[in-house]
């Protein structure tokens, strides 16, 4: 099992050690599961998320904060046994992350859903020409009689082809740039929405690239007033960075510790390879960017919960240097498997091919560098 000393450190509570039990307990009957129809298992993922209790940390009651600890400890947990499990979790906080922060009371009514496992979110602000940059945001979101009109294309958006409402956002001119936006709440079956193409990618997730042709939606899916859209979306990416994090960190643990368990076993010629002073320093190197991950992604989610307004400097933080950490543990982890390492179906092989995008998606690894910069020199 992976080290879970981390749990006693001051950050959390009595409550998050129980969160982290019983989820634990969960993780060892029902994961891994079977990957090789991704849809079916998403869907069955966030069904039995649901059942069992844990997608209510996904969102919170109108009178309530996101507990961003408890969505973190998750997400490394279910991380460190499935990478599609934790996906499947996340991209239930992500895509209701606006309407958790900014929705109407109507609009919350889809929380109930979602963290009860009967609906599936998906955040739709990627396009072909505005990735990190979402100043460059092209999808418009024109007045019409009764709401607004919607023409454009999203890519790369999680939950693609699966989910049953989209988080959209569109621009709507109330000023250039990134202050002419505004976000939008689109059930699935609203009228001008294709799924224009499937996208397969070197893990597998459920993505797709999304055609807006004239899609009508009502003023009531607007979520909160028009041009807010990225302060929206910038204040969702604040909570649910660090969470990002948390999930490489997870996978962290668990490349630790199948190069732990790999180092031990006894060779035919007698000893292991852990008696090596050469491994040792392997070793060494990876448990302290464990443990340097969690701090960071541990003090960004204290300082969340214990009231910041915002914490973008320390979620970045967390997001640059875990996922960049997790993916040399990884690395490392498959060269101490020697040949093993890269057979497919074999662990450290499937860590390998997880951990990448995680360096991509919530804002690559060099936005990260520029946000925490901008912090320095401000």
């Amino acid at each position: 099992m992976a080290d879970r000393s981390f749990l006693d450190w001051p950050f959390f509570e009595p409550r998050h050690r129980e969160l982290s039990a019983a989820l634990e307990a969960w993780c060892a009957v029902h994961l891994p599961v079977d990957h090789g129809d991704v849809d079916a298992a998403c869907k069955a993922l966030v069904a039995a998320l649901g059942q069992a209790g844990f997608l209510r940390h996904s969102g919170a009651d109108a009178d309530e904060a996101l507990d961003v600890r408890s969505l973190c400890l998750i997400r490394e947990t279910l991380a460190r046994h499935d990478a599609l499990a934790d996906f499947a979790f996340a991209m239930q906080g992500l895509g209701m992350g606006a309407v958790t922060l900014f929705g109407s009371e109507a609009q919350r009514a889809w929380l109930e859903k979602t963290r009860s496992g009967r609906a599936i979110a998906a955040f739709a602000l990627t396009e072909p020409g505005a990735g990190s940059d979402v100043a460059n945001t092209a999808t418009l979101a024109e007045r019409a009689p009764g709401g607004w009109r919607l023409s454009g294309e999203k890519t790369y958006i999680s939950n693609g082809g699966i989910a049953d409402l989209y988080l959209i956002f569109a621009r709507t001119g109330e000023a250039p740039g990134a202050r002419g936006l505004s976000a939008f709440l689109m059930p699935a079956d609203s009228a001008g929405l294709t799924i224009a193409e499937r996208i397969e990618v070197i893990a597998p997730h459920p993505l797709a690239r999304l055609k807006l042709d004239g899609v009508m939606l009502p003023d009531a899916a607007l979520i909160g007033r028009p041009g807010e859209g990225f302060k929206i979306a910038m204040s969702v990416l604040d909570v649910f960075r660090p969470t990002v994090g948390a999930a490489a960190l997870g996978m962290a643990r668990r490349g630790l510790d199948e190069a732990l368990a790999r180092v031990r076993r006894p060779r035919a010629g007698g000893g292991t390879l852990a008696d090596h002073q050469i491994v040792q320093g392997h070793l060494a190197d990876m448990a302290v960017r464990v443990d340097a991950a969690a701090l960071l992604v541990y003090r960004a989610a204290w300082t969340k919960d214990m009231g910041a307004p915002r914490i973008t400097r320390e979620a970045a933080m967390a997001k640059l240097y875990a996922t960049e950490a997790a993916q040399e543990v990884i690395d490392t982890a498959l060269q101490l498997h020697g040949g093993d390492g890269v057979r497919h179906g074999s662990a450290v092989e499937a860590l390998y091919r997880d951990i990448r995008a995680l360096r991509i998606y919530e804002g690559a690894s060099d936005v990260q560098r520029v946000v925490i910069a901008r912090s320095v020199l401000g």
